[in-house]
């Protein structure tokens, strides 16, 4: 006999699983059906939302601040040397980078020691880092609170098995599908807003070091500059 005939498949005669497939919208629905997983969906909307929002604004606001003009420094170096002082703080203040506000700062402490012009360049910088740092602490708060809150969702759930398994008369699917359904869903949502969460303040994190850095490189010429004789 030939092996053929084995390998031969009838589609159309398969049997059926009788699976319905179910849409992501719908599984969501059916976890938000109790008042509490109604509530942990919502928050979780809420959070997602916000990060969001916090991401795509501080990386618009962190891509315009890493716009350095390369010409700052040498321009702010002529002015100086010809005596311009006021020119150089008219140039720094129409920049919108925080290295031009910090020698904008420097330049108006001019003809006072040097130390009190560092201290002043030094507090300008680290009011413009946490001014780059702005609403980043919810992303870190959300990248840790919504999984927990996600397992609250979960451990209520499976309470709510429980209940409606010593209320009924009998075990079955529709009985306990609520509670399960609500506690493994909350799970998947609380983690997916925390793993947004997490790599998005992380990717901030990253290019506000950039910022940082070229900030203080920025400052040391100047300082160095200030140094030099005629100065």
């Amino acid at each position: 006999m030939s092996l053929s005939f084995l390998l031969q498949v009838n589609l159309d005669n398969a049997p059926e699983t009788g699976v319905e497939k179910v849409p992501i919208w719908k599984i969501i629905s059916d976890a938000s059906a109790t008042w509490f997983g109604m509530f942990i969906m919502i928050l979780l909307a809420l959070m997602l939302g916000y990060a969001i929002f916090v991401f795509v604004e501080r990386f618009l606001a962190l891509r315009k601040a890493s716009k350095e003009d390369e010409h700052l420094l040498s321009k702010v170096k002529e002015y100086i040397i010809d005596g311009k002082i006021d020119a150089a703080k008219d140039y720094c203040s129409r920049s919108q980078s925080p290295s031009a506000r910090m020698i904008e700062k420097g330049l108006s402490r001019l003809g006072r020691p040097i130390e009190t012009i560092s201290a002043s360049i030094e507090n300008t910088g680290k009011l413009e880092i946490l001014r780059l740092e702005q609403r980043l602490s919810f992303l870190a708060t959300a990248a840790g609170a919504a999984p927990m809150i996600g397992f609250l969702g979960t451990v209520i759930g499976m309470i709510m098995v429980f209940i409606d398994l010593q209320a009924s008369t009998e075990l079955s699917i529709s009985t306990i599908a609520p509670g399960i359904m609500t506690s493994m869903v909350t799970t998947v949502a609380g983690l997916v807003v925390g793993i947004i969460a997490y790599i998005g303040y992380n990717f901030l994190i990253a290019q506000i070091g950039k910022v940082v850095y070229q900030m203080e490189n920025d400052a040391l010429e100047f300082i160095d500059l200030l140094h030099q004789p005629g100065k």
